[in-house]
């Protein structure tokens, strides 16, 4: 009896399955333009054959243009999405894990531990009366991103000791501890820094997948790989703990390692990117209840890939609103990302019975 009740929580008729494959095919399209679209548009408008011969390792007839295209753009669009990748599969697994329809990849605090090693650089180095322009050329932008790391990587730490002993709703209200503790450290830190450093500190704040350079995408790249790869390789858990850890025991998972696996690799998806990218909010909370609510599903099988070209089609197209084609005007991409994402999340909610059918359970 068990085994069946789970395979009806997974299995997919043909005629849904034609549907699916539809679905995945249109996605992949709006990825690929929209990744397209990212490259031809801003505040340079540089024809879509010039791109093509670019990208196919030739020279554009305006060598401002190769640099623009090469240095800027493409990283930038490449970064988005890995970035809205690594949060909508790291949201999805801690919404299934938690069985929380609001959790998403940063209720561990790995989003606040990254903001304390931020702050712990941006507003107390180089306090002799310098400013902060020189401080952070002197720095380096690499030493803000190994400072996000180590802070992430601290929380990932406690978090994972602490995972050995106690439940899951015991970790998670842990983890939102985590969050405040940190949150509040922050605070007072600038409380006492200069107008200039918090200035600095707020724009990090706001979220950039304009900043990685092609040596810092040397280790972006990889590790977002290494935690999607560790992410379907939990798929037969997370499918099983759609019905809880009790049912998870029963059919024979081992829960507390499982649990710790995809804790790892929400961590590693959800830290490498406010380390390189910076906070980015709503778009792990809001994608995988997009992904249900069009594939009619919860099978982690179907969720995973979708939720992969999910989160990269709506990260570049938050990339491509904050940057306001045409202009020399940057919004936050926070803000963008926040005004996409609620909508759809209150969306979702409404438009079913209770939450725990929005998780499919």
């Amino acid at each position: 009896m068990q085994n069946s009740s789970i395979s009806k929580t997974t299995a997919v008729s043909w005629p849904t399955l034609g549907i699916q494959t539809h679905m995945v095919v249109l996605l992949t399209t709006a990825l690929l333009a929209l990744f397209l679209l990212s490259l031809l548009l801003g505040s340079v408008n540089i024809p879509l054959d010039e791109i093509i011969s670019v990208l196919l390792g030739g020279e554009a007839s305006k060598a401002s243009w190769t640099t623009i295209i090469l240095k800027f753009r493409l990283p930038k669009a490449i970064t988005a999405v890995l970035a809205g990748s690594a949060l909508a599969v790291s949201g999805l697994q801690m919404q299934t894990l938690f069985r929380n329809p609001l959790a998403g990849p940063f209720v561990l605090g790995i989003n606040s531990g990254a903001s304390l090693g931020v702050a712990l650089v941006i507003l107390t180095v180089g306090a002799t009366g310098s400013t902060l322009l020189a401080s952070l050329t002197l720095l380096g932008d690499l030493s803000v991103v190994l400072a996000a790391s180590l802070g992430s990587g601290l929380v990932l730490f406690l978090v994972l000791l602490l995972a050995r002993r106690v439940d899951t709703m015991t970790l998670l209200i842990l983890g939102l501890l985590f969050g405040y503790a940190t949150s509040a450290i922050v605070s007072i830190l600038l409380y006492f820094s200069s107008p200039e450093r918090i200035t600095a500190f707020v724009q990090w704040t706001f979220g950039s997948f304009a900043g990685v350079t092609w040596a810092q995408m040397r280790i972006l790249a990889p590790v977002v790989l290494i935690g999607l790869l560790i992410s379907w390789l939990t798929v037969k858990p997370l499918n099983a703990l759609l019905l809880g850890e009790t049912y998870a025991n029963s059919l024979g998972v081992n829960v507390k390692r499982s649990r710790l696996w995809i804790l790892c690799s929400t961590a590693i998806l959800a830290g490498s990117i406010t380390a390189f990218a910076g906070p980015i909010g709503f778009i792990g909370i809001a994608v995988p209840h997009l992904c249900r609510s069009l594939f009619s599903t919860s099978d982690h099988r179907i969720l995973i890939p979708t939720t992969i070209l999910m989160g990269g089609t709506i990260a570049l197209f938050a990339g491509l609103v904050a940057q306001l084609p045409g202009s020399q005007t940057l919004l936050p991409l926070n803000a963008i990302t926040a005004l996409i994402g609620a909508p759809v999340v209150a969306w979702v909610i409404l438009r079913r019975r209770n939450v725990r059918a929005s998780m499919g359970q």
